[in-house]
């Protein structure tokens, strides 16, 4: 496999061949191994990242679903963050849903020469004397910043107005390495000025935060339907299905649970030292993953009937679906994967593929730094990255009054050696020896390595996604789903299960032919670098 990685490379230009091959590794067991991430994309290139303004207003921002979110820019930008990934949301009962809102300030090319500001100041007074939010957002797109409006004074402004809080997010698309910077932004912001404003007292014994988690087709719904039957108390969930209320008050919480690593581990950390929240890492995706989530969660408060609890809750479920769950890998058992998400989505959904007897040959992620593929122990070696130029490292200190000491030091560590407590081991631990690991796949490069490895199944999201199909392989787009939904938890496995059984299987294969069939490997001279 090497050698056929080496000569896929081999039609870059120097300078490129040199940066792609530091950022894809072959898996090989009992060996420490360094991959680059979190660079800039190589100009030229057809790369499936999106911009740092889709991290922060897109992923983060746009779930919170009481908050009206203004996009000052042009008109595409806000469609493009607005509904396409399916982040659900339902009003709490006497409570706001702006979820199914797309705000925009719709900038023309008068407003990009003339400047901006007037028509944001117009468009937050309508929001307010239409909508009578109880926050608002502004998210900067790439000609806001080109052309200099203070989105930050129009929000200053606007608060004391208004007597409501508006945030400003400088998150213009072009920031940044990719929808990272743009995650870091928006989190950065919240930390701020959001946790830990809210009045709400500690209370409850069970209570948790979700971080990480955009209920993204229902997801969320999914997760909380578990953990309550246990008898948890969900206090906050970042971001989806989540409320501006809640998030003031996340500071209250015993415990933060933390889905996606990459969108919001640095917040579960700077809580954990400001709050003195503990943080573990969860994935609900799969019924293994699952399972040892919830194991997780009751052995971090320890209490024998909450262990016990967990245990027949996780036979009941697993009773539901076993049945349904057998048919669907015997039907998949042996079949082969390409799984190319952002987030931490490349890792989490090896968990349910291998619970049904699928081997990924090939991974990695649109967007990820070292630590998201090589486990946190390497954070102190990372030198400072190109997000690190725009993004404001946010530094936090000991909250006096709202700080709680929810662990003794000697319970921490003794809990730190059974549950993942502020601890990932990142992607490549996980992988099988031999598969191929890729940062920042671009579309020469997946490619080729299908007509080479042939895989019966590809996961990624809608830039691709279509082009992949058309070479004859089910492909599934796990940033939105494909309008199903949802896959987390118990009875999102199933349906998972089923639509990836009905893509494998379906009798629309016959008709296509694969490329592999009629053109060979390694076609022409690839562009991308200065050469």
């Amino acid at each position: 496999m090497k050698e056929f990685i080496d000569k896929v490379l081999e039609k870059y230009p120097a300078k490129t061949f040199k940066n792609r091959k530091e950022h894809i590794i072959i898996k090989k067991a009992n060996e420490v191994q360094k991959i680059t991430a979190n660079t800039r994309t190589i100009p030229g290139m057809i790369t499936n990242r999106g911009c740092c303004y889709a991290g922060c207003k897109g992923v983060v921002l746009g779930p919170i679903k009481d908050m009206i979110h203004i996009v000052h820019g042009p008109i595409g930008c806000s469609y493009y963050t607005w509904g396409a990934r399916r982040n659900k949301a339902k009003a709490e009962p006497g409570g706001q849903n702006y979820i199914e809102y797309c705000f925009s300030t719709d900038m023309q090319e008068s407003d990009i020469i003339f400047g901006g500001e007037k028509k944001l100041r117009r468009a937050i007074k309508e929001a307010v004397e239409i909508f009578h939010p109880r926050a608002i957002t502004i998210s900067a797109t790439c000609p806001v910043g080109l052309i200099g409006d203070d989105i930050n004074a129009v929000a200053s402004e606007a608060e004391k107005l208004y007597g409501i809080q508006v945030l400003a997010f400088n998150c213009e698309g072009y920031k940044g390495v990719s929808q990272s910077a743009g995650h870091h932004i928006a989190n950065n912001n919240l930390m701020r000025n959001v946790i830990g404003t809210g009045t709400k007292v500690p209370t409850e014994k069970h209570s948790i935060n979700i971080l990480g988690e955009y209920n993204i087709g229902g997801d969320g719904w999914e997760i909380s339907r578990v953990l309550k039957k246990i008898g948890y108390d969900i206090v906050c969930v970042m971001t989806g299905d989540g409320s501006y209320e809640q998030i003031k008050n996340a500071h209250t919480a015993s415990l933060n649970i933390v889905q996606c690593h990459r969108s919001i581990n640095y917040i579960a950390e700077m809580m954990e030292i400001k709050y003195g929240i503990p943080w573990i890492k969860v994935n609900f995706i799969g019924v293994t993953g699952t399972v040892q989530t919830l194991r997780d969660i009751a052995l971090f408060f320890g209490e024998a009937e909450l262990i016990e609890k967990t245990e027949k809750i996780i036979a009941e479920e697993i009773a539901e679906i076993e049945g349904e769950m057998h048919y669907y890998k015997s039907r998949l058992e042996g079949k082969t994967a390409f799984l190319y998400v952002g987030g931490s989505r490349s890792h989490h959904y090896q968990s349910i593929l291998k619970d049904l007897g699928i081997e990924t040959i090939v991974s990695g992620y649109e967007f990820a730094h070292r630590d998201d593929y090589e486990g946190r122990e390497v954070i102190p070696d990372i030198k400072l990255d190109a997000d690190s130029k725009n993004i404001e490292h946010l530094t936090v200190e000991k909250d006096e009054e709202k700080y709680r000491m929810i662990l003794s030091r000697a319970k921490y560590e003794e809990l730190a050696k059974v549950i993942p407590l502020a601890k990932y081991d990142g992607l490549i631990k996980d992988l099988d020896e031999d598969t191929v690991v890729i940062d920042d796949y671009n579309h020469y490069e997946s490619e080729q390595l299908i007509k080479k490895l042939k895989p019966d199944m590809f996961f990624s999201g809608i830039k691709d996604k279509y082009v992949v199909q058309k070479m004859g392989v089910t492909s599934k787009q796990l940033h939105s789903y494909d309008y199903s939904g949802p896959y987390a938890g118990f009875r999102g496995a199933v349906i998972f299960a089923r639509e990836v059984t009905s893509g494998v299987h379906t009798p629309a294969w016959r008709f296509v032919t694969p490329p592999w069939k009629v053109e060979p490997l390694l076609e022409g001279k690839v562009v991308g670098g200065d050469e």
